[in-house]
């Protein structure tokens, strides 16, 4: 490679690579959802076979396009998740098929960084979220002090850097 050429390589971050690669996904008969590098199908149906019918069905679709662009699917972090208010049904589990496998169920799971749990309460999220900005202020009283600790101004940049 000459320098000029050298000069003129780009670097695409992995999150766009994916994004490029995913551009022309097929067609399938659940919602498909992405972003950066995480895809999620989802499929709403009263019938819980119905449901494991399409996403599977759809799992191979997704399957056979990643497989002409030499990408290999992770099924040790690929999961099936149901959420639904029947609580009758509380305990049931997804059966979802990718290459003669059942993908691991997961009762709550962390999408965007978002917690779910079945019934969509955000229950657990907040109380994860509660735990953290709880650590989080007690440091900021730790910071403070009461006779000594950091300035208004140093407080307040600690303050947001911790919060957002």
């Amino acid at each position: 490679m000459t320098p000029q050429e050298r000069s003129r390589s780009v670097i695409i971050p992995g999150a766009l690579l994916f994004n490029i690669y995913i551009y022309d996904l097929p067609t399938t008969i659940s919602r498909k959802y992405a972003y950066a590098d995480d895809l999620a199908i989802i499929h709403a149906d009263g019938d819980w076979q119905a449901v494991e019918g399409v996403l599977s069905k759809d799992m191979a679709t997704i399957g056979e396009c990643l497989q002409t662009w030499k990408l290999k699917l992770s099924t040790t972090i690929t999961v099936s998740a149901a959420f639904h208010l029947n609580n009758k049904e509380a305990k049931r589990e997804l059966k979802v098929n990718f290459n003669n496998e059942t993908l691991s169920f997961c009762s709550e799971l962390k999408y965007l960084g978002v917690t779910l749990d079945r019934s969509l309460t955000y229950r657990r999220h907040l109380e994860l979220l509660r735990e953290k900005l709880t650590s989080r202020i007690t440091l900021l009283r730790w910071l403070a002090g009461s006779g000594w600790g950091a300035g208004a101004t140093t407080l307040q940049i600690v303050t947001l850097a911790l919060m957002h």
